[in-house]
C-alpha cells in the first residue's frame, strides 16, 4: 500500500471515530434528563403523559420518582407499571375550589409518587405514564417538578426558564408541556372516561404510549449502530482496494530489466 493510500485510510478511520463520538454524545444528551411526552396537547382534552426516567443520580440506581402536578390540574390517573408501586398524595384547600362546570372540590391530587420495587440501574431507563384532563387554557405551559431519589443522592428536576431564557441552558429543568388550541376534529371522545375513572379501553392506549416512547430510543440506537457499521465497512473496502491494486507497468518493466542485468 502506498503512503498516500495509507494516509487516506487513516483519515477515514479518524472521521469514523469522530462521527461515532458525536452521535453517541447526541444520543446521550437527548435522554439525559427526566422529560414528559404528551400524546396530545389540545385544550380540554384527555391526554397521556409519558415521563421518561433516564440515568440515576450520577451512577446511583433510582429508587423513587415523585411527580408534582401543576396547580392547573386537579387529578391524574397513574398507569400501572409492574416495576413500581404508586401512590397519590393529596392536598386540602383552605376554601373550596370552583370548577368550570359549576361544581366545587375541597382537595386535589398534588403529587404522584412511584417507588421502584427493584432500584432502576443508571444504565437503564423506564417510562411512567399518567392520564390527565388538560385545562381549557391554550398557550399555558404546565410544569411538572420531579424529584428523582437514588440509593445515593437525588436530583430535583424543578428548574423553570424565565421569560426569554433558553430552557436548554437549565441544569435540571422540570418536565414541561404547552397546551395548544383545541382541534376542531377533537370530539373529546374520552370525555366519558375522565382521569381517575376505570375503563378497559384506556389501558392498551396507555401501554402503547409507553412502548412507543421506549421504542423511539431503541430505533435511535439501531440507526446509530447501522451508521457506524457503514462507515467501518467503507474504510475496510478502501484498504482492500489498495491492497489489490496492481503495480504500474513502468515499475514492473524496470524490475524485470534489473533482474536480467543481474544475470
Amino acid at each position: 500500500m502506498t503512503t498516500s493510500m495509507l494516509r487516506r485510510a487513516l483519515t477515514t478511520a479518524t472521521a469514523t471515530g469522530g462521527a461515532a463520538a458525536l452521535l453517541l454524545a447526541a444520543a446521550g444528551g437527548a435522554s439525559a434528563h427526566v422529560g414528559v411526552t404528551p400524546d396530545k396537547t389540545d385544550a380540554g382534552s384527555y391526554a397521556l403523559l409519558t415521563f421518561g426516567i433516564p440515568h440515576g443520580c450520577d451512577t446511583s440506581p433510582t429508587t423513587k420518582v415523585a411527580i408534582t402536578l401543576p396547580p392547573e390540574l386537579n387529578d391524574a390517573q397513574p398507569t400501572v407499571n409492574p416495576n413500581w408501586s404508586v401512590e397519590k398524595v393529596t392536598e386540602t384547600f383552605a376554601e373550596p375550589r370552583k370548577l368550570a362546570d359549576g361544581s366545587s372540590i375541597t382537595k386535589r391530587t398534588s403529587q404522584i409518587v412511584y417507588t421502584a420495587k427493584t432500584p432502576l440501574s443508571p444504565e437503564l431507563r423506564d417510562a411512567l405514564v399518567l392520564s390527565v384532563h388538560l385545562p381549557d387554557a391554550a398557550g399555558t405551559t404546565l410544569n411538572f417538578p420531579t424529584l428523582q431519589t437514588c440509593e445515593s443522592g437525588q436530583t430535583d428536576w424543578s428548574e423553570t426558564a424565565e421569560v426569554g431564557q433558553d430552557p436548554h441552558s437549565l441544569k435540571a429543568p422540570a418536565p414541561a408541556m404547552t397546551i395548544t388550541a383545541a382541534s376542531a376534529a377533537d370530539g373529546h371522545g374520552d370525555a366519558a372516561h375522565p382521569a381517575g375513572s376505570s375503563h378497559s379501553a384506556g389501558a392498551p392506549t396507555e401501554q402503547a404510549a409507553a412502548v412507543t416512547d421506549s421504542g423511539a430510543d431503541a430505533r435511535s440506537w439501531a440507526g446509530l449502530a447501522a451508521g457506524l457499521g457503514g462507515l467501518v465497512l467503507g474504510a475496510g473496502a478502501l484498504l482492500r482496494s489498495g491492497a489489490r491494486r496492481p503495480a504500474p507497468k513502468g515499475a514492473a518493466g524496470g524490475a524485470a530489466g534489473a533482474d536480467q542485468s543481474g544475470k
